[in-house]
């Protein structure tokens, strides 16, 4: 009977390879890091420095653009309110001119004075002001606003309705009919229409 030997039919057993390692105890040195690897590690640092801080501007730009806009807006409706306040409590001033039933300008502006037609025995009725006439009757009387004309013509243009109480309105010889200013009303003629008296 023959024996077999093994001996010498296994391979030999393989050297280790250069580099590799199966465990590293803890008085082991790492390696330090190669000029290409320390490169890299420096440009991702400073990469990531350049995206924070391009994230800190565009925050910043972000919280900018929103107070622009809120103070935009905050500053268009203050100007709004503003603006309309002056538009709702600007005064006016419009000249009145005294016409008799037909429209023509007469002489004298006393004709349409609430004081001096009650003073002479007149009276104030629909927006006209009646004054008593030698031998009996009456003639009427009433301011146009904004009309021209001279002393005999038939005014031209403006109304016979009292403008708001917001308008300063005046005689061509400077008499004050109606004092304008926000809240100040003057005295105005029955049915929304003819005289304001002197106020």
């Amino acid at each position: 009977m023959t024996q077999d030997n093994n001996t010498g039919d296994q391979p030999p057993p393989e050297p280790p390879k250069r580099g590799s390692m199966r465990f590293q105890d803890s008085n082991t040195q790492p390696r330090q890091p190669s000029l290409a690897e320390q490169r890299a590690r420096q440009q991702a640092l400073a990469q990531e420095e350049r995206d924070d801080e391009l994230a800190r501007q565009a925050d910043a730009k972000a919280a900018t653009r929103r107070k622009i806009l809120i103070g935009s807006g905050v500053t268009v409706g203050l100007v709004g309110l503003v603006a309309t306040f002056y538009t709702v409590a600007k005064t006016e001033n419009v000249t009145a001119v005294c016409t008799d039933k037909d429209g023509v300008v007469v002489q004298n502006d006393d004709y349409c004075d609430d004081n001096y037609v009650t003073s002479h025995g007149g009276y104030h009725s629909g927006g006209f002001l009646f004054l008593p006439i030698p031998g009996g009757g009456y003639n009427s009387y009433r301011y146009n606003y904004g009309g021209t004309g001279v002393a005999g013509q038939r005014v031209s243009g403006g109304t016979f309705d009292a403008p708001s109480s917001r308008t300063n309105v005046t005689t061509k010889s400077g008499k004050s009919v109606q004092r304008g200013g926000f809240g100040i009303s003057g005295k105005s003629g029955s049915g929304g229409s003819g005289k304001s008296g002197g106020s």
